[in-house]
């Protein structure tokens, strides 16, 4: 089989539009950040879906980023470089809340209960050493990197407009989830989803030069 460039952001389109869809089901399904959720199926089921999205943004992220990356500049450069960060420590967080809190729910208690003020405050007693700080560069992350890779798909006008202006706009709602309750936090961030998912459709039927 000839691999060729066209072929490889088809399937960077593809990934890009599962992670879009695991977002948005990320979002709609996601339990309460509390020590009760731990240990349901809908916690566990959650957060295997979200190391999925983490994975397969990872390689839509940068077939999005390299179908434009001459239009995008430097803008679309920093914007790829943050949102990608973020994605990474998604995925190690996500792994620990599949695969490690359900099994040391009753085991360590501490341990979980401060891994939920990690979240949602007030600050735990019990060291979880620099997860803390770790989580605290999240947010400046996702919504720095939003901003500027949306704007610099905007701009570069080769894949759909709205959906890099949806990205933008999508993150610059993340601080209103200090304001609605716990279960419906979550949910602030189905519009990233969608602009993501849209912005890989958009590379998969994206028509290119077969270059090998």
């Amino acid at each position: 089989m000839t691999i060729s460039n066209h072929k490889l952001m088809r399937l960077a389109g593809l990934s890009a539009l599962l992670a879009g869809v695991c977002y948005v089901l990320v979002g709609v399904f996601h339990p309460p950040n509390v020590p009760a959720s731990v240990t349901t199926d809908r916690w566990a089921i959650v957060h295997v879906i979200a190391c999925a999205m983490a994975f397969f943004a990872l390689i839509g992220l940068t077939g999005l980023y390299l179908r434009q990356a001459a239009r995008t500049g430097l803008l679309g450069f920093v914007g790829y470089l943050l949102l990608n960060l973020w994605f990474v420590l998604i995925m190690g967080f996500s792994f620990v809340e599949a695969f490690v809190l359900p099994h040391v729910a009753h085991t360590a208690p501490a341990f979980v209960d401060a891994w939920m003020k990690m979240f949602n405050g007030p600050a735990s007693d019990y060291d979880l050493g620099a997860l803390p700080t770790a989580w605290l560069l999240a947010a400046p992350l996702y919504i720095l990197g939003g901003i500027t890779f949306g704007i610099a798909t905007f701009r570069a006008a080769i894949l759909p407009r709205w959906a890099g202006a949806l990205l933008a706009v999508g993150t610059l709602l993340a601080p209103l989830a200090a304001a609605v309750p716990n279960g419906t936090q979550p949910k602030i961030a189905i519009p990233v989803g969608i602009a993501l998912a849209w912005l890989g459709y958009g590379l998969w039927i994206d028509r290119q030069e077969e270059t090998p």
